[in-house]
């Protein structure tokens, strides 16, 4: 079982940065993909970013590529999710979500963090 907590959510302004973090307990973290998703109200829940095992691939969605970078550090459980250049649209909860395989599906993920909000004003 994976448990995962996101943090580090909150209020910006257009053109400014956040970070997010996501811990996860247990001690097989680097056996799993980490994914960031985010979901903005009325609309389903749609890919981020996603990492592999060792850190060593990532995946990003178009509407974030080049402004977000993901990261993971396997010694201390976290992944991370920097996020520059924000925009209002990128207005959303965010979560965090493990699985064994390389997918940006998000069916194919069974583990979630409960969300964080992030909010960005004009």
């Amino acid at each position: 079982q994976v448990q995962l907590v996101e943090s580090g959510g909150g209020l910006a302004q257009a053109g400014g940065s956040l970070r997010l973090s996501c811990a996860s307990s247990g001690r097989t973290f680097s056996s799993y993909v980490m994914a960031w998703f985010r979901q903005a109200p009325g609309k389903e829940r749609e890919f981020v970013a996603a990492i592999n095992w060792s850190g060593g691939s990532t995946s990003y969605a178009d509407s974030v590529k080049g402004r977000f970078t993901i990261s993971r550090d396997n010694a201390r459980n976290t992944v991370y999710l920097q996020m520059n250049s924000l925009k209002p649209e990128d207005t959303a909860i965010y979560y965090c979500a493990a699985d064994p395989s390389f997918t940006t599906w998000v069916l194919d993920y069974d583990y979630w963090g409960q969300g964080t909000q992030v909010t960005v004003s004009s």
